[in-house]
């Protein structure tokens, strides 16, 4: 059996509910890490919403300057893909601050294990596939984040339950579950299928402290899952975006949630994530923007409300 028992416990007492915010492109910086981390779940970023290394290096110093020993930890998402020009320079910054959780994506995660273990970090990986989590457990990963169906931005496919199951035969270091967890039964439902954590992302793209624009929160208020679209045909991978978004930039859907479109005139410039934004199947539990921790506070009440609940189902069983 692959993975550290002891890790997932170590974590877990750092946070006040078991989630790690997701690092969402052009929407998560540090005033949404520093937010996330003091309402006491794991911020998190992707290292290209800073622009340039140097951009980096100032936030991740800010970052570290404004996060005591009593918040939780914080992750940058590093895409490991040999097409990221800036990999080894990011990098060297992650290890320069000595970043406490490191996120792995599209490529492979082995590149970046030594330098981040050397200074006591964790790796972890996001996967969409059984075969490419056996992979990254092999290794030497500390974690695996399961995309599951349903999660917002580049997705997976798999049920999570049929996921899980799968991935616990040969991993028993942290599963993180990924994919319409946007309140607190969701995530409390995620540890009694066998994950350690859960991955938010979606409600915290209408967080104040996100960069997201304001008509984009909007969308995701006015949004339920029925508004949410699978399709491959804006970035070449599997993505679940707003079709309210694309049918606003002028892509036509061929056919009811066919995933394909077609593009009409004056669409050549539009880019999928600045002009058509993402969202996960659990955009219909954002009723409001609100600050980070008042989101946060509220999925704690309902983590615990559905712990005493269950704990009574036992208890009459």
């Amino acid at each position: 059996m692959l993975g550290n028992t002891a890790i997932a416990p170590a974590l877990r007492a750092k946070l006040a509910l078991p989630v790690l915010a997701g690092p969402m492109f052009l929407v998560s910086g540090p005033e949404l890490v520093i937010a996330s981390c003091k309402a006491g779940i794991g911020g998190s970023f992707p290292t290209l919403n800073a622009r340039t290394p140097q951009i980096l290096d100032e936030w991740l110093t800010r970052i570290s300057a404004e996060l005591d020993a009593d918040a939780a930890p914080y992750a940058a998402n590093l895409i490991v893909h040999h097409t990221n020009p800036r990999v080894e320079d990011d990098l060297a910054l992650i290890v320069k601050h000595e970043v406490p959780l490191v996120i792995a994506s599209v490529g492979n995660p082995a590149r970046v294990v030594d330098d981040v273990k050397g200074y006591g970090g964790l790796v972890f990986a996001d996967v969409a596939s059984v075969k490419h989590a056996r992979r990254a457990a092999e290794a030497g990963l500390d974690g695996l984040i399961l995309l599951c169906a349903g999660s917002g931005g580049h997705t997976g496919w798999l049920n999570p339950f049929a996921f899980v199951n799968e991935v616990r035969k040969f991993f028993a270091g942290p599963l993180v579950l990924a994919g319409a967890l946007s309140n607190g039964r969701a995530i409390h439902a995620a540890e009694e299928m066998g994950a350690d954590f859960a991955y938010v992302g979606t409600p915290l793209i209408a967080a104040s402290e996100s960069m997201a624009e304001d008509d984009y929160r909007q969308m995701l208020i006015e949004s339920c899952a029925d508004d949410i679209e699978l399709t491959a045909a804006l970035t070449g991978m599997p993505a679940n975006m707003l079709r309210k978004s694309i049918e606003r930039s002028g892509f036509t859907p061929e056919s009811s949630h066919s995933g394909a479109f077609h593009a009409e005139k004056g669409t050549e410039n539009l880019r999928a994530w600045r002009d058509i934004w993402s969202a996960g199947q659990g955009v219909g539990e954002i009723q409001r923007i609100e600050a980070t921790q008042d989101i946060v506070s509220r999925m704690a009440q309902e983590y615990r409300d559905a712990r005493k609940a269950s704990l009574e189902r036992l208890s009459q069983g």
